[in-house]
């Protein structure tokens, strides 16, 4: 018979293995792009696709997978999003074709977004309040780990092996694991809410639209009707979601984005920080992780672990900012570290060229990993603590989201400044569509500072995520993530 302790046990292992796949995936496919587009003969705009169709529905329904599970059930929606992200990452890796790559990379995303907000939910109802602060703090640090590890990984497969094998890593792992949940997880509900489809189906819509214009607009041309149909149908989507929601709380319904909590200066203030921060460095890897192999002549493996004193620069300082965070304020921190960043890409705008050594970019991206490791830390604190504590669930969940917006629209906005400016073939044409990209991004992360700065000097209101009600809808605590 099963203990109890034996259980939490368990129900640690099957969520940290699912949180750690999933947070994987965010980055690993970005240093095979330069395989994918030389194997599925893609051009720029289906390497944005092959990145941004993952994010892009994980942005979105990662505001209701938590509510989904409260609703019917966490383990059985737990057990879909794995089953769906599983198959997803099978029909990535049987790809013939870029559409079939970016469709399966959908399919991906939404699997993910049931998934990992539903870990926390049934990790926090499974350990006992005493001990819940140490789970999920090794929770994070997991998930923390998959995305330092994502361009070392991704490298080191598409090196070793090729890059379909990226996807095949997840099958077996999605095997084993949609069993042992089935048979060794606690079926647990939350207080059961009302969800708002037309929400999510407008947003969708809306943040779709947007996005493919912006992809497709150097491609077609910013005036083609293709792109303004996108643009103005996408914009117009995005109203009528904001009123849609706005009129939804304002009857006493459950929308899925309340409009209120923009209200509160603090919570505006670091959402918009946070998705300047992911249009800057979410566009910034995305062109970096090519240019280190197609101008200066890396390996996949060599470039994942050419980047490692960037991407993971938190794995080292998150310990040491988390205390001097709660001393200090996540405001310095938080507006430091995004200053840090914005010299980090200034530095490789001004030296790039197709001769620079490793030696010249190991300043620029220490500088830059340090930046990002001082405004991840405190990101979660600053938001719960700019809300009320029965909003501070909600307020999570949206952030996240828009930190994953922000990278689908870092990565359209830089890449079609890349193209207009440059784009692929000889090294010092990519060279020159690079740095005016870089040059963007920079700006993005000097106006998130700025947006930082209009925080207030301290939260008016705390909560850790030890403490978290294990029926919140939304997620407390999510994996920070570049």
């Amino acid at each position: 018979m099963t203990t109890p302790r034996t259980r939490t046990v368990w129900t640690f292992v099957i969520t940290s293995l699912a949180a750690f796949m999933v947070s994987l995936d965010n980055l690993v496919v970005t240093f095979a792009l330069p395989q994918i587009r030389a194997d599925l003969g893609s051009g720029l705009e289906g390497l944005e696709w092959t990145v941004n169709a993952y994010t892009l529905p994980f942005a979105v329904l990662l505001l209701i997978g938590a509510a989904l599970g409260d609703r019917l059930g966490r383990r059985r929606i737990f057990t879909l999003g794995l089953t769906v992200f599983t198959a997803g990452s099978a029909a990535a890796a049987l790809a013939p074709s870029i559409g079939v790559l970016i469709a399966a990379r959908a399919v991906q995303g939404a699997g993910a977004a049931l998934v990992l907000p539903l870990t926390l939910t049934i990790l926090s109802a499974a350990v006992p309040a005493n001990r819940r602060g140490a789970a999920l703090g090794v929770w994070g640090a997991v998930s923390g780990l998959a995305v330092a590890l994502g361009p070392l990984i991704g490298g080191a497969i598409t090196d070793g092996a090729a890059w379909q094998w990226i996807f095949w890593l997840n099958v077996p792992i999605g095997v084993v694991a949609i069993p042992l949940a089935l048979r060794r997880l606690d079926e647990t509900r939350g207080p059961s809410t009302r969800l708002d489809l037309p929400g999510v189906l407008v947003g969708a819509a809306g943040l779709f639209g947007v996005t493919l214009g912006l992809v497709r607009g150097e491609g077609h041309g910013w005036t083609s009707t293709p792109v303004l149909a996108s643009l103005i149908l996408g914009g117009v989507a995005v109203a009528a979601f904001v009123a849609w929601e706005r009129r939804l709380e304002a009857r006493g319904g459950q929308p899925m984005l309340p409009m209120s909590l923009f209200r509160n200066r603090g919570f505006a203030a670091v959402n918009v920080a946070t998705i300047l921060f992911s249009v800057g460095m979410f566009g910034a890897i995305f062109l970096l992780a090519q240019a280190l192999q197609n101008v200066f002549g890396y390996s996949p493996l060599e470039a994942g672990l050419r980047t490692l004193p960037w991407t993971a620069m938190p794995l080292l300082i998150a310990p040491l900012a988390g205390p001097l965070s709660d001393r200090i304020g996540g405001r310095p921190l938080l507006v430091t570290g995004l200053l840090l960043q914005a010299a980090g890409l200034a530095w490789i705008a001004a030296t790039m060229s197709t001769g620079m050594s490793y030696s010249q970019m190991v300043p620029a991206f220490t500088l830059a990993g340090l930046g990002m490791s001082l405004f991840i830390v405190p990101i979660a604190t600053v938001a719960l603590g700019s809300v009320r504590p029965d909003q501070q669930g909600l307020a999570s969940g949206t952030n996240n989201a828009v930190r994953e917006f922000g990278g689908v629209l870092g990565i359209a906005v830089l890449s079609s400044v890349f193209a207009s400016r440059g784009g692929y073939g000889d090294p010092e044409h990519f060279i020159n569509g690079i740095t005016p990209a870089l040059w963007v991004g920079v700006a993005a992360l000097v106006a998130g500072a700025l947006a930082g700065l209009v925080l207030p000097g301290r939260p008016t209101s705390a909560a850790t995520p030890a403490t978290a009600d294990a029926t919140t809808t939304r997620p407390i605590l999510e994996p920070a993530a570049i």
